[in-house]
Order: C-alpha cells, then sequence, then structure tokens
C-alpha cells in the first residue's frame, strides 16, 4: 500500500509539473504582446485576468464535481483542454495583428484560448484533494508540499524551456512555439495520466475512513467572507495577504515589459523568469523553510513586508537605468520577500481561526489571493503605460499599509 501510494504522488507531481511548465511556458511572453498586437496596456491586463478570473470561478465547481464523479476524470479533462487551448494560443499568436480565423479576430481569439486555459487549469484544487485521499493525517502536510514543490520547479524549468522556442534578437515578431511546446507538454501530461493515474475517491472509501459530505453552498461564499472580516485579527491578516499579493502580481506581470524597455529579446525575458523561479524554489525550499520556526510567523511575515517593500521601491527608483546587471541584483529582494510572506501569512490566518472554522476561513484567504492575482495584472499594466515607475510605487505604498496592518497583531501569542 505504502509503495502504491509513493507512485500515486509521484504521478501527481509529474502530472501537476508538466502541466505548470506549460503555463509558466505562456506567462512571460503576454504582457509583451501590446507592441505586437497594438493594444494598451489595459487591453493586456484584461488577458491576464482573464486566465485568473477563471480559476477564481471553477476552481470550487472542479472540487465539487470530483467529489461526485471522482478525481482522475476531473484532472484528465483539465489536461486535455489545457492541450488544446494552449495550441490555440499559439495558432493565434502566428495569425499576427491583422489576422482574423471565422470572423474572430485574433486578439478575441487570444482571450478565448486564455479563458479556456483558465478553466482547465482550475483543478489544482482537485490535485490537492487526491492527495488527501491517499494520505494519512500523520502525512498530509508531506503530501501536500508535492504541489508547492511542482510550482516551484515548474516555473523554474519552464521558461528555460520557453527560451529554447523563443527569438534572442529584440523587437522579432513573436513565434507561437511557446505555445505549441505548452500544448505538447500538456498532452504528455494528459496521456501519462490517463494510462498510469488510478483513481483515488474509490480508495477513500475504502479505505480507513469516507469523506463526509460537504456542506452544500453557493458557488461564491460571501458569507465566509463577512464572517471572516468581522473578526479583527482574522479580517487584518486576510486583508494583509489581499495587499501583498496583489502587489506581487502587479510585479510579475509589469516585469516582462519592463524587460522589454531594457531591451531584452523574448529568449533573455524567459531567462529572468527562471531565475525569479529559481529564486522562489530555493528560498522557500531552505531559507524560509529553516528561520521560521526560529523567528515564528509574526517576526517572519514582518521580515517579507519590508523586504517586498524595499524590492519595489528600488525598481522604481532603476526603471530608468539600462544595467540589466544592478535589476538582476534588486530582484532577489522582492522575491525572498514574497517567499516569507506567503507562508507566515496562511500560518497566522490558520493559528486564529477557530478549530471548527479553519477550512472555511483559510478558504477565503485563497479566495482573497486569487482575487488579487485578477486585479493586479489590471492595474500594473494599466499604470506601467502611464508611467514605468508607478506599479512598483504603488506596491511598495501598499507594503508600508500591511506593516501598519500586521503591528495592530503583534503580541499574539501563537505567532
Amino acid at each position: 500500500m505504502a509503495k502504491s501510494r509513493r507512485a500515486s504522488l509521484m504521478l501527481i507531481f509529474l502530472t501537476v509539473f508538466i502541466d505548470l511548465l506549460g503555463f509558466a511556458i505562456v506567462l512571460p511572453l503576454i504582457p509583451r504582446y501590446d507592441k505586437h498586437f497594438e493594444v494598451g496596456g489595459m487591453i493586456m491586463g484584461l488577458l491576464m485576468a482573464s486566465f485568473s478570473a477563471m480559476q477564481f470561478l471553477f476552481a470550487p465547481l472542479w472540487g465539487r464535481l470530483s467529489d461526485q464523479i471522482g478525481r482522475r476524470p476531473v484532472l484528465l479533462v483539465g489536461l486535455v483542454g489545457s492541450t488544446l487551448f494552449y495550441a490555440l494560443f499559439g495558432f493565434a499568436v502566428t495569425l499576427g495583428k491583422s489576422g482574423e480565423l471565422i470572423g474572430l479576430s485574433t486578439m478575441t481569439w487570444l482571450f478565448i484560448s486564455r479563458i479556456g486555459a483558465g478553466i482547465a487549469g482550475a483543478t489544482i484544487p482537485t490535485a490537492q484533494a487526491y492527495i488527501a485521499d491517499i494520505t494519512g493525517r500523520e502525512q498530509r502536510g508531506k503530501g501536500m508540499a508535492i504541489i508547492g514543490a511542482a510550482f516551484g520547479f515548474g516555473f523554474t524549468f519552464g521558461p528555460l524551456i520557453g527560451a529554447v522556442f523563443a527569438s534572442s534578437e529584440p523587437g522579432t515578431a513573436s513565434s507561437g512555439w511557446p505555445g505549441y511546446v505548452a500544448a505538447i507538454l500538456s498532452g504528455i501530461a494528459a496521456t501519462t495520466a490517463f494510462f498510469i493515474l488510478p483513481e483515488s475517491l474509490k480508495k477513500a472509501a475504502d479505505g480507513d475512513a469516507a469523506p463526509e459530505p460537504s456542506e452544500r453552498r453557493g458557488w461564491l461564499d460571501l458569507s465566509a467572507l463577512k464572517a471572516a472580516l468581522s473578526v479583527k485579527s482574522i479580517g487584518f491578516v486576510v486583508l494583509t495577504m489581499f495587499f501583498t499579493t496583489f502587489a506581487f502580481a502587479q510585479f510579475e506581470s509589469t516585469l516582462t515589459r519592463l524587460t522589454q524597455e531594457k531591451g531584452l529579446s523574448d529568449r533573455n525575458n524567459f531567462y529572468v523568469f527562471a531565475y525569479v523561479g529559481f529564486i522562489l524554489a530555493l528560498s522557500q525550499g531552505l531559507l524560509v523553510r529553516r528561520l521560521m520556526p526560529r523567528l515564528r510567523e509574526f517576526k517572519m511575515a514582518l521580515a517579507g513586508i519590508v523586504l517586498m517593500s524595499a524590492g519595489m521601491l528600488l525598481i522604481a527608483a532603476t526603471t530608468g537605468s539600462e544595467s540589466n546587471g544592478l535589476l538582476y541584483a534588486i530582484l532577489p529582494i522582492c522575491v525572498v520577500g514574497f517567499s516569507a510572506l506567503q507562508p507566515s501569512m496562511q500560518s497566522m490566518l490558520s493559528l486564529r481561526s477557530p478549530d471548527d472554522r479553519q477550512g472555511e476561513f483559510l478558504a477565503v484567504g485563497q479566495s482573497c489571493s486569487s482575487l488579487a492575482r485578477i486585479l493586479g495584472p489590471l492595474v500594473g499594466l494599466t499604470l506601467f503605460d502611464i508611467s514605468m515607475s508607478l506599479p512598483y510605487l504603488l506596491g511598495g505604498g501598499l507594503m508600508a499599509l500591511c506593516t501598519l496592518l500586521l503591528l495592530t497583531l503583534r503580541g499574539d501569542s501563537n505567532t
């Protein structure tokens, strides 16, 4: 049984990892399409936000469906959908700015491809449910860490793969190959899962304890958000999670535009994102994991806010610099800060939540983070069109607000 579970966990890791490779290949290119397709930053922000918005809306739907029909079919549908919509994305890019297919413009097809990929990619909670099915309580934390590892590796190696198929000359027309490569990788993950991945829900039903039926809720549970915000110690943590994620989403979405303004090619832009992914994986896997037991959540979160604020303001101050080395030196400050913040805030939210409402309030925090990822690119890319430094100045200002919110929670014995 232990070997079977380890094999299933490895398969889930590979499935999620390969799927995230596809996402990480496409992500660094999208904000650069404003010049290629002659549209404004707001349109590019909406294009990026459409993916996150679909994940925000469809993740709970996929989760409930997987409770009814099983995890395997939901994961398979998601992977097949990712394959199709990444291929559509690649094809839409090859149409060019004046292209048209069955009466629809290239931008329309790009939106369709990102909306479809967002719906198909909203199955990460289903993968988490799969892990919960096949692990006991003592192994649950280690099992869930597999998803985090898949994210870290995906965001490191995805851009490196994309760089192979991107142009090394600044200002050249964008290629559809990154989209096609993402589709091929998602197709490999779908094929692997179809032939090898077993169903987990049956195991949960036949094992030690069958899953309890969940309470029926509406698609979006606004009552839980109201309840969380009504408690100061919980509400301030949720607001801090929202603002910090919003600031980092601005940073992610505008970084590729910043490298474009600095004259970096698509290929070198991929290398920048691989660098960010490597720092993120390294800091979460080594630095934060070792320091958290010593500093505890409050001090770790405060250190993260200070680092993020410093990183944002330094980027704002150096947007006009042509030194790429300076950018590489500043990026780790912001990324390590965010790495320290994420697990700290999630742990603080958990520690402050009543035992009988843990899942509910943690879901509220996740939903607010998802909403921040929707709004961040839209606001960030719009501000970038006005001034390159504005998104980072706003991010630094939000970090100052988060410092005030966090200081009100000082002295809690749990953190």
